[in-house]
C-alpha cells in the first residue's frame, strides 16, 4: 500500500507538473496568436477539431487503454499495436482525404479542402506514438512524459506565432498541431525502451479486441459529445461566431484539461492496482474524488469570475463575445472533470460495455437536448449543454455505486464542501471589487480575495487533501534541494 502510495504521489506531482507547464504555455502561446489572428481563422480550424478527433479515435481504437490494462504487457503487445494504428492510420487519411470537398460544402468554405487535408496529417502522426505512449504510461514515466509535452509545446508554438506573424492567418493554427504531435512523438521514442520491429502479429490486438472497441466507441461519442456545439454552430451561424466559440471553448478546456488530466494520467493505472480489494478501490477512489474536487471547482468557477477581465487583457476587446461563452462552460468544465475520475474507475474494473452504453446514452440525449433549443441562439444552446452535462455526472454515480458501493452521500460528502467554499468565495470577491473598474486591478483583487478566502476555509476545517498536498510539495523541494 505504501509503495502504491508513493507511486502514486510521484505519479500525480509530476502529471500536474505536465499539466501545469502546459496550460502555461498554452495560455501564453494562445494570447499572442488570438491577438494576431482572427474568429475566423480560429473558426474555420475549430470545425474541423470533430473530424480530426474522431480520427483518431478510430486510429487508436482503444489500445491505449488496452495496453495499460494489461498487468504485464510484452513487447510483442506493444508492436502488434503499432502496425495495427499505423496501417489504419495510412487508410483512414486516404479516406479524409478523398471526404475534405464533401467537409468543405457542408460548412460552406472552400479553403476547407486543402486545410483539412493538411490537418488530418496529424492523426496519420499520431499512430506513430500510441505504443511509446502507452509503454510510458504504463511504466508510469511520467517526467519523462512532461518533457515530451512541454518540449513540443514550445516548439509548435514557436512555429505557429512565427507563421502568423508572416501572416499565413489559419494556417499557422494548422502548422502548429502538426508540429506538436510530429515533435512529441519522436521524444517518446527517445525516451521509451520500447521499439517495434518488423515481426507483424495481430494475435495481441485480437486479444484486446472486446475490450479496446469498446473504448473506440466511447471515446468517439465522447469527442462528438465535445464537439457537438462547434459542429452545429458551424452550420447555423457565421465562421467568426464559431470562432468566438472555440475560443471561449478553448480556454474552458484548457482549466480543466489542466485538473482532468492530472488525474487521469494516473487514475487508471493505480485503480488497476487497487482493484483486487474493494474497499481497497473505495477508499483509493474517493481521495481521487476529493483531489479532483479540490482543483476543478476552484480552477473552474474562478475562471468564469474573471473570464471578462482576463479575455480583455490577455487578448483584447475583440473577443468580447467569447465572455458569456466562457463563463457559462466553466461550469460544465468543474463537472466533466469529475466525469474523468468515474470513467477511469469503470474502465479499470474491466467495464469498457458500461462505459461504452453510458456514453452513447450520454450524447444522444445530448443532441436531442441542444436541438430542442437550437432556435433560441447559441448562448441558450450552450446552457443547454452546460445543465445536461453537469447533471450526467449522477448517472456515472450510480454506475459506479454499483461497482465499488460509494454512496451518493459519500460523493456529495467528498465534493460538495469544495464547491461551496468556492462559490462562497467568489460571491464574497465579486462584491467587494464591484468599485474597481480598471480590468487588472480587479482581475488582481478577485484572484486574491477568492483565493485568500478558500484557502483560509480548508485550513481551518483542516481539509486533508490541501494538507496532503502542501506536505508532499514541500518534501519534493526539500529533497531537489
Amino acid at each position: 500500500m505504501d509503495k502504491l502510495k508513493e507511486k502514486t504521489e510521484k505519479g500525480m506531482f509530476w502529471s500536474a507538473i505536465n499539466n501545469g507547464a502546459s496550460q502555461i504555455l498554452n495560455l501564453v502561446i494562445g494570447i499572442f496568436l488570438a491577438r494576431l489572428l482572427s474568429p475566423g481563422d480560429y473558426g474555420l480550424v475549430g470545425v474541423l477539431t470533430i473530424f480530426t478527433m474522431m480520427a483518431n479515435n478510430i486510429q487508436q481504437c482503444g489500445f491505449f487503454q488496452g495496453l495499460i490494462n494489461l498487468k504485464s504487457p510484452q513487447p510483442n503487445d506493444y508492436n502488434s499495436v503499432f502496425w495495427f494504428n499505423v496501417l489504419t492510420g495510412l487508410l483512414l487519411y486516404a479516406i479524409l482525404w478523398f471526404c475534405a470537398p464533401l467537409i468543405a460544402a457542408y460548412f460552406r468554405q472552400d479553403a476547407l479542402v486543402e486545410l483539412s487535408r493538411f490537418i488530418f496529417l496529424v492523426f496519420l502522426i499520431t499512430a506513430f506514438g500510441v505504443a511509446p505512449n502507452a509503454y510510458l504510461t504504463k511504466n508510469m514515466k511520467f517526467k519523462e512524459s512532461a518533457i515530451c509535452a512541454i518540449a513540443a509545446l514550445v516548439s509548435s508554438g514557436l512555429v505557429g506565432i512565427y507563421l502568423a506573424v508572416r501572416g499565413y492567418a489559419y494556417w499557422s493554427l494548422a502548422w502548429q498541431q502538426v508540429t506538436f504531435i510530429t515533435v512529441q512523438n519522436i521524444l517518446r521514442y527517445h525516451y521509451a525502451k520500447w521499439r517495434p520491429n518488423l515481426h507483424i502479429d495481430f494475435t495481441p490486438v485480437k486479444r484486446m479486441f472486446g475490450f479496446s472497441v469498446k473504448i473506440l466507441v466511447t471515446k468517439s461519442v465522447n469527442t462528438i459529445s465535445d464537439n457537438i456545439l462547434t459542429f452545429i454552430f458551424g452550420r447555423m451561424f457565421s465562421i467568426g461566431d464559431v470562432g468566438n466559440f472555440s475560443q471561449a471553448n478553448k480556454w474552458n478546456t484548457l482549466a480543466s484539461s489542466f485538473v482532468s488530466q492530472t488525474v487521469q494520467q494516473v487514475s487508471q493505472t493505480v485503480l488497476v492496482s487497487a482493484n483486487d480489494s474493494q474497499e481497497r478501490e473505495r477508499r483509493v477512489f474517493r481521495k481521487m474524488l476529493r483531489f479532483t474536487s479540490f482543483l476543478a471547482f476552484p480552477c473552474m468557477i474562478g475562471l468564469a469570475l474573471v473570464a471578462k477581465e482576463f479575455i480583455f487583457i490577455t487578448i483584447g476587446e475583440k473577443w468580447a463575445m467569447s465572455v458569456p461563452l466562457l463563463q457559462i462552460l466553466c461550469v460544465s468544465g468543474a463537472f466533466i472533470a469529475l466525469h474523468g475520475i468515474y470513467q477511469s474507475l469503470i474502465i479499470s474494473s474491466g467495464r469498457s460495455d458500461i462505459f461504452m452504453w453510458v456514453n452513447i446514452t450520454q450524447i444522444v440525449l445530448q443532441i436531442a437536448v441542444i436541438l430542442a433549443f437550437a432556435n433560441f441562439g447559441m448562448t441558450t444552446m450552450v446552457i443547454a449543454y452546460v445543465c445536461f452535462t453537469s447533471a450526467w455526472v449522477l448517472v456515472w454515480h450510480f454506475i459506479s455505486h454499483k461497482l465499488i458501493n460509494i454512496t451518493l452521500r459519500q460523493m456529495l460528502a467528498d465534493t460538495l464542501p469544495y464547491l461551496v467554499t468556492i462559490v462562497l468565495a467568489s460571491a464574497v470577491a465579486h462584491f467587494a471589487t464591484l468599485p474597481i473598474s480598471s480590468n487588472f486591478p480587479l482581475l488582481v483583487s478577485k484572484i486574491v480575495i477568492t483565493a485568500a478566502i478558500y484557502i483560509g476555509i480548508m485550513y481551518a476545517t483542516k481539509d486533508d487533501i490541501m494538507f496532503e498536498t502542501i506536505d508532499f510539495v514541500k518534501k519534493k523541494f526539500s529533497h531537489k534541494s
